[in-house]
């Protein structure tokens, strides 16, 4: 029987293997998978806060902050100002556009590593995730 450490560190192990080949597929279109995931969520969820992209993609809003500086220096966003002192950051052109290359570039990343799993076993995997995510 597996120990649940030995199946925690496997857990991460995939989780490494999906970002470097993400960074190496996006790295052709000049962005990180930090940097597409922060596109990622802003794209799904415009009007977000920094504040509220900074947890989507488990950051400080002190890092997320300067990740958004460095995107805004490239054209990829445009701050704007919300509510307050909030600043709700939107894609600019050159934003949307990169981040749509790299929603095909992550899913090839997806396909090949999910690959050796049928669809009913990729229902199972799905399933059982979902299930440990919910009891926390």
């Amino acid at each position: 029987m597996t120990s649940l450490h030995d199946l925690g560190l496997s857990v991460k192990r995939l989780q490494m293997k999906h970002h470097r080949a993400a960074n190496e597929a996006l790295a052709s279109i000049g962005l990180t998978i930090v940097q597409w995931d922060a596109l990622r969520h802003l794209s799904e969820r415009p009007g977000s806060s920094l504040h509220d992209l900074a947890v989507l993609t488990f950051q400080t809003d002190q890092a997320f902050g300067t990740l958004a500086a460095r995107l805004e220096d490239r054209g990829l966003i445009a701050r704007a100002a919300g509510a307050g002192r909030a600043i709700r950051p939107v894609l600019t052109a050159k934003g949307e556009r990169l981040f749509q290359e790299g929603v095909s570039l992550t899913r090839g990343v997806l396909e090949e590593s999910f690959g050796p799993l049928d669809a009913g076993e990729l229902q199972q995997l799905d399933t059982l995730i979902a299930k440990l995510l919910a009891s926390g």
